[in-house]
């Protein structure tokens, strides 16, 4: 058995297995452990796989688990945002969101919402509100992303034309100071353009952490936004790119203070 068939193997035993170790892998091929670890290093040069220590995972897994410790990550802070989001869109109205963990907290803040028609690319969000009072639950079309149930690409982004709705909520990864709104995967970023684009009141909901981190993909400028939804006041430099657009930005500390 030359390299190729033992990588395609090892691809085949972790369809069927979360992971494979270096010791199975030598034994069940009759090669040395040092080879076993060419292997899977050059599977994972090829981003097929995540190495561990004394074996190799699945990608998907090692991005599952990652989306899981996303939801747990400001958890309680999310779930008020959620409320605070949903306290901005009425009944009877229609409404777009986009994949993320606070975008999942606003589903669960409207499931106690009647009629709505909601649009989303986020499967999981489509989960959340099945059996609720909503309208009309509308799944985009296109490639299923299997790490975190998003719906992204240009499939996705044709199908959300067709629509036109009262608001949108939105997540991302990161802010800048200067206004900026960003994210990493350029087909996540055109998405959550198109569902901006296609409607009439725009939400960001993004939890103070996203002020830590750095992404290089903009998705628009605060000014942009209709409304900001976050836990902690942001930076005045944000602030002020907020004001000069007449975005309203509502912040949980200010209220909970009030």
């Amino acid at each position: 058995m030359d390299a190729e068939e033992r990588h395609d193997k090892i691809l085949d035993l972790l369809r069927e297995h979360e992971r494979v170790n270096v010791d199975d892998l030598s034994t069940l091929f009759g090669v040395s452990n040092q080879t076993i670890r060419a292997d899977l290093r050059d599977l994972s040069n090829r981003g097929l796989v995540t190495r561990t220590h004394g074996g190799a995972v699945r990608v998907d897994q090692v991005s599952n688990r990652e989306y899981a410790e996303r939801r747990k990550l400001k958890g309680q802070e999310k779930e008020a945002m959620g409320v605070l989001c949903a306290s901005l869109i009425p009944d009877t109205c229609s409404v777009s969101l986009n994949i993320g963990t606070s975008t999942e907290q606003v589903a669960k803040a409207l499931s106690h919402h009647k009629d709505l028609t909601v649009l989303s690319n986020n499967i999981n969000i489509i989960n959340i509100l099945i059996g609720t009072q909503s309208k009309e639950l509308i799944l985009v079309g296109g490639a299923v992303r299997q790490s975190d149930g998003a719906i992204v690409g240009e499939d996705a982004v044709e199908f959300i034309e067709r629509y036109k709705v009262d608001y949108a909520v939105i997540g991302a990864s990161a802010l800048d100071m200067d206004g900026s709104v960003l994210d990493f995967d350029t087909r996540e970023v055109s998405v959550a353009r198109a569902i901006l684009r296609n409607s009439r009141i725009k939400i960001l909901v993004c939890d103070s952490s996203k002020f830590e981190r750095s992404a290089p993909i903009r998705i628009c400028a605060v000014q942009d936004l209709d409304y900001v939804v976050t836990d902690q006041m942001p930076p005045m430099e944000f602030i002020e790119a907020a004001r000069a657009g007449q975005t309203e930005i509502l912040v949980l500390d200010e209220l909970n203070a009030g």
